[in-house]
């Protein structure tokens, strides 16, 4: 087996996920979402909607309603990816087999299983009040003011649990999302483009193996397990998968210095000499969103904080990794204070290797960066953290 020194393997990585040089001039949403096959949603606003942070870091400055727009054109769809996530249109005959799962109650939350199994009279009265009425909402359908607001996260009524229900098993689909995140719904067959639900429904091995491939794409070098997390695929299907597109050349097995198990090598990855982005992460970015595949590449632990109560939070509460060049070499906490127009640092923490006031200089013009995108009028950087004080000085 051909062996990668860490260093390439970094690179190879960053260069599939479109981070290892400077942003392109011209800000274009679908070439990104392109490269990295999906972008996972997540309802935190603390800062900007987490969905948007994937673009920012491979754009930087960009139309802040791009991904709706692409949703509005019926190129993304929404559906169960890696986790909630906006995915392009011709993934749907790909997931099928996840959604005939969600129908024999496999791999779906159980209070949706128990809904499903239960009161399929319920569900199909949910569904002819969809199909009616739609495009809608949860919180308003007629059984909504029975059961209070439809998107609180626990306690769902029956009417929010048969609706999502049914957008687990594919019978209707996200048709857009609220400016409160609330998801609004309508029949698959008016959201999703008739060609695509035409198309031919591959067997579930084949579409699995379809997706192991594309997540090798957006990897670039990876483990089996890291492929098989990229689209949510259990590590027992994915293994035998793994396995024949190795047989049939369509991936590479290599070994990786410090590596435990094997990994394997997209023909098609490339492996600039240098990298060289400057660019803020979001916690939910595909480059880090598997957590031991992070600390594997880059020597970097991390972990979102959000659900950790305030005193034992070690770095923060919405803390972004800072790449600089081919190294994660700083964290920040950040919010956006809309009512005083800043963009707060919270707290700035380096990594051991890094130098600090490089580090802080080219951070700092990332955050004033990201403010202007924000709409935001300057950067305040608070003390906490062994970087506070040169970010400080460097945001001046």
């Amino acid at each position: 087996m051909k062996t990668l020194s860490i260093e390439v393997a970094r690179r190879i990585a960053l260069a599939a996920q479109g981070l290892a040089g400077p942003r392109p001039k011209r800000a274009d949403a679908r070439r990104v979402i392109d490269r990295v096959q999906l972008i996972q949603i997540d309802s935190v606003n603390v800062l900007v909607r987490a969905q948007e942070l994937p673009l920012w870091a491979r754009l930087g400055a960009h139309e802040r309603d791009a991904l709706p727009k692409l949703v509005e054109k019926r190129a993304l769809f929404e559906y169960w990816g890696h986790e909630a996530s906006l995915l392009p249109v011709d993934y749907h005959p790909l997931l099928r087999w996840r959604m005939d799962a969600a129908k024999r109650g496999e791999r779906v939350w159980g209070h949706i299983r128990r809904m499903g199994r239960d009161k399929p009279q319920y569900i199909a009265r949910i569904l002819d009040e969809i199909r009616a009425r739609g495009p809608v909402a949860a919180s308003q359908l007629e059984d909504a003011a029975k059961h209070g607001r439809a998107e609180k996260w626990w306690g769902w009524g029956d009417h929010k649990t048969a609706i999502e229900w049914l957008f687990w098993t594919g019978q209707v689909a996200a048709s857009h999302r609220l400016s409160s995140f609330e998801r609004v719904y309508d029949l698959a067959e008016r959201v999703i483009p008739a060609h695509i639900l035409a198309a031919p429904t591959p067997s579930p091995d084949d579409a699995r193996t379809e997706l192991l491939r594309r997540a090798s794409r957006a990897l670039g070098v990876a483990t089996a397990g890291d492929l098989a997390d990229y689209f949510r695929i259990q590590r027992p299907h994915a293994r035998p998968l793994i396995d024949r597109l190795v047989e049939e050349g369509a991936l590479t097995k290599v070994a990786v210095d410090g590596w435990r198990e094997p990994a394997y090598l997209h023909p098609d990855a490339d492996a600039p000499r240098t990298a060289t982005a400057r660019t803020l992460i979001s916690p939910f970015d595909s480059l880090i969103w598997e957590r031991a595949r992070t600390e594997r590449l880059f020597d970097f632990r991390y972990r979102i904080e959000i659900y950790t109560p305030p005193p034992k939070r070690v770095h923060g509460y919405y803390v972004l990794p800072f790449l600089m060049d081919d190294r994660l070499v700083a964290r920040v906490d950040l919010k956006s204070d809309r009512d005083a127009s800043a963009l707060l640092a919270r707290a700035a923490y380096a990594e051991p290797h890094a130098d600090r006031k490089a580090v802080a200089r080219a951070l700092a013009d990332e955050l004033r960066a990201m403010a202007s995108w924000l709409g935001l009028e300057r950067v305040k950087v608070a003390r906490k953290g062994d970087l506070a004080r040169d970010l400080s000085a460097a945001s001046r």
